[in-house]
């Protein structure tokens, strides 16, 4: 019933499909995994709005090396110098194929991946502290144990015990203050009293949403994020060190955010429909076959 059979990308569809005429001014670059864990490069154009023309093109693996001797073969050079601007995360795989393929293009690193980059900060040092608070708990239940008496744990104002308040605390560590729940304020009143420092990591990772929803220009976006630099140094955390580390390396592409305001939640929304066009085929057996009905909705 339809033209699979002959559809003009088969005998490569497995290893990629490019459709060039999608191409566009502005495009963003991510990864999705297709069938049991298998990463394909996905590039996308924002015009397309999720809709048909979004796909550009789908690669099997990260490789930039192979990635991008697809996208020069199969989309001509002066279609690529139409690319103004590329969103993308901070895997350097994507900085290589960007700058090797789209030559012309400015590369622009996604807000989000920064942010979750301090969120994720966060959560390491409350699940250190947790690691914590579980040791201390079982030495104190094998010496109740040693003695003959039960063990009854130390428990805070709000009925929580420290292990369990540093488990619970973990959703509201990612949500700004103004939005947390009567009982996430008390938590949160309680775990800042006791853990001290996560209170201060919890307002350096905030304080990065702060610089992306106040800052309106790029000289003020490098003051702002040169200050929260110099005090992810200062604060001396080691779970802010790939942080530290990741601003230096992509300075300049998080500062062309202030230019255009452009992320990569395209992107992220196109990874989303594929994972959803994926359940309604139950998995992907037929991986040819997926892409070819992709294809027909999304190129």
């Amino acid at each position: 019933m339809s033209d699979y059979t002959s559809w003009d990308q088969l005998d490569h569809a497995e290893d990629h499909i490019v459709f060039p005429d999608n191409i566009g001014t502005n495009i963003s670059i991510d990864e999705t995994s297709l069938s049991q864990g298998e990463l394909y490069t996905v590039v996308t154009n924002k015009a397309g709005k999720g809709r048909k023309g979004t796909l550009i093109a789908m690669i099997k693996g990260t490789d930039s090396e192979t990635v991008k001797k697809v996208l020069r073969r199969k989309i001509p050079f002066q279609k690529r110098r139409m690319v103004k601007e590329v969103t993308l995360d901070m895997a350097a795989s994507m900085g290589q194929i960007v700058r090797g393929t789209f030559t012309a293009a400015t590369l622009v690193t996604d807000r989000f991946h920064v942010q979750q980059l301090a969120y994720d900060a966060v959560q390491e040092m409350r699940i250190a502290y947790r690691w914590e608070a579980l040791g201390r708990e079982n030495t104190e239940m094998e010496l109740a144990k040693k003695v003959g008496r039960p063990f009854v744990p130390d428990r805070l104002e709000n009925g929580d015990t420290h292990k369990q308040l540093l488990a619970r605390s973990r959703y509201l560590l990612f949500k700004n203050k103004g939005k947390w729940t009567p009982s996430q304020i008390w938590r949160a009143e309680l775990l800042f009293r006791y853990y001290p420092s996560l209170k201060q990591a919890y307002e350096l990772a905030q304080s990065s949403g702060h610089i992306y929803h106040t800052v309106k220009d790029k000289g003020a976006g490098f003051t702002r994020l040169a200050k929260w630099y110099n005090e992810i140094e200062k604060a001396g955390f080691n779970s802010f060190n790939t942080v530290s580390r990741t601003v230096q390396q992509h300075y300049q592409t998080i500062l062309n955010y202030f230019e255009s305001r452009s992320t990569n939640a395209s992107a992220e929304s196109f990874n989303a429909k594929i994972k959803a066009f994926r359940s309604q085929f139950r998995g992907v057996r037929n991986v040819a076959f997926f892409l070819y009905r992709l294809s027909k909705i999304y190129a």
